[in-house]
């Protein structure tokens, strides 16, 4: 069971910026896929980002270009930061750690952070 701690959320204004971060509690970090998720109020919840052990990102449109997800594998830690936030960005931010073998996969959540954009 690996335990994901997210920090870093808050209550910013249009055009700030915040960095969240989540740590793992497994000695194997780096083969995990991170991602970032969010999931606004009357809203299914959806991808944000996601980074492979060895760096590889992806992002959802709606983010390109605003935010950056990166990892630091020896503290095992993934960070999104935030740019340019918009109102649009207001949700919960979930932390996610999965890991597909052969004939099992592994999949773990955070608790949430609640980001909020308002002016």
């Amino acid at each position: 069971q690996v335990q994901l701690v997210e920090s870093g959320g808050g209550l910013v204004q249009p055009g700030e910026s915040l960095r969240l971060s989540c740590t793992a509690s497994t000695s194997i970090f780096s083969l995990y896929i991170m991602g970032w998720y969010r999931q606004a109020p009357g809203k299914q919840r959806e991808l944000v980002a996601t980074i492979t052990g060895g760096g590889a990102s992806n992002y959802a449109d709606s983010v390109k270009g605003r935010f950056t997800i990166s990892r630091d594998n020896a503290k095992s830690t993934v960070y999104l930061q935030m740019n340019s936030l918009k109102p649009e960005d207001t949700a919960v931010y979930s932390c996610n750690a999965r890991r597909v073998l052969t004939t099992s996969s592994f999949n773990y959540w955070g608790q949430g952070t609640q980001v909020t954009v308002s002016s």
